[in-house]
């Protein structure tokens, strides 16, 4: 800005000079008037000059401004296109978690194969949670209502794979509220129809200590040695082999 300012005076400072000394040379050709015009020319033009020169500052501040103030708005636009793509980014996100939701909580509508204690078979909607209510207030000691849960479940879904689990399950809250003659009954019939099934030997050993409790300890014994010769390798063989020592 300085050499600026210096290079414009010496330019004025010489033009100033050659004029003056220009009108030197030839001041006989001119009379006053035409001396005092030119003079006065000249002064016009230099102030104008000056005048050039002394707003050539201000116009570069100015626009030194602006270029601040367009770099100023240039940073502000960007903050807000990363907040609008940070903005866009989570909302993709939980457009996506919601649809996933959505399809689960569809799914969860809709029969789907499962495989329970073995037995695979097809699950019905809220089957699971009804399953899994009922023992929630069995291991809770809520042994009433979780019979009347598990009978209902049975009656409900009789084509279940639950149905085995489901009936060891009513067979234990009869003999945990002493109605051995009917937890008997129940486990019985879990043992005809599903031989196999895990639950079996289980529910052999329930009805040993039904028969127990009911005084019948030559049908506990012989309950207890048909868990060992048919399900040799499980625990409820082994707690039998146990019991029959005592």
């Amino acid at each position: 800005m300085f050499l600026l300012k210096f290079r414009a005076a010496l330019m004025v400072s010489a033009l100033c000079a050659a004029l003056l000394g220009a009108a030197s040379a030839h001041a006989g050709l001119f009379d006053d008037n035409e001396a005092r015009r030119a003079i006065l020319d000249l002064q016009a033009r230099l102030e104008s000059l000056e005048s050039q020169l002394s707003a050539a500052p201000r116009a570069l501040l100015e626009q030194s401004n602006r270029l601040e103030q367009l770099q100023q708005q240039i940073a502000e636009l960007r903050g807000q296109i990363e907040t609008l793509s940070h903005q866009f980014g989570t909302m993709q996100q939980e457009i996506k978690d919601a649809y996933a939701g959505l399809d689960q909580r569809l799914k969860s509508l809709e029969p789907h194969q499962r495989t329970v204690d073995g037995i695979q078979g097809t699950v019905q909607p809220g089957e699971t949670e009804t399953f899994d209510t009922a023992l929630q207030h069995f291991r809770s000691g809520d042994f009433k209502r979780a019979g009347a849960l598990f009978k209902s479940f049975i009656a409900q879904y009789p084509n279940s794979p639950y149905q085995p689990t489901a009936q060891y399950w009513l067979g234990n809250t009869l003999y945990a509220q002493r109605g051995y003659k009917n937890a008997i009954a129940i486990l019985e019939r879990v043992v005809k129809q599903y031989p196999t099934h895990p639950r079996a030997p289980e529910a052999l050993l329930v009805i040993a200590q039904s028969q127990f409790e009911q005084g019948q300890k030559v049908a506990a014994r012989k309950t207890l040695q048909q868990i060992i010769d048919r399900y040799a390798d499980t625990e409820a063989a082994q707690s039998a082999r146990r019991q029959l020592t005592q």
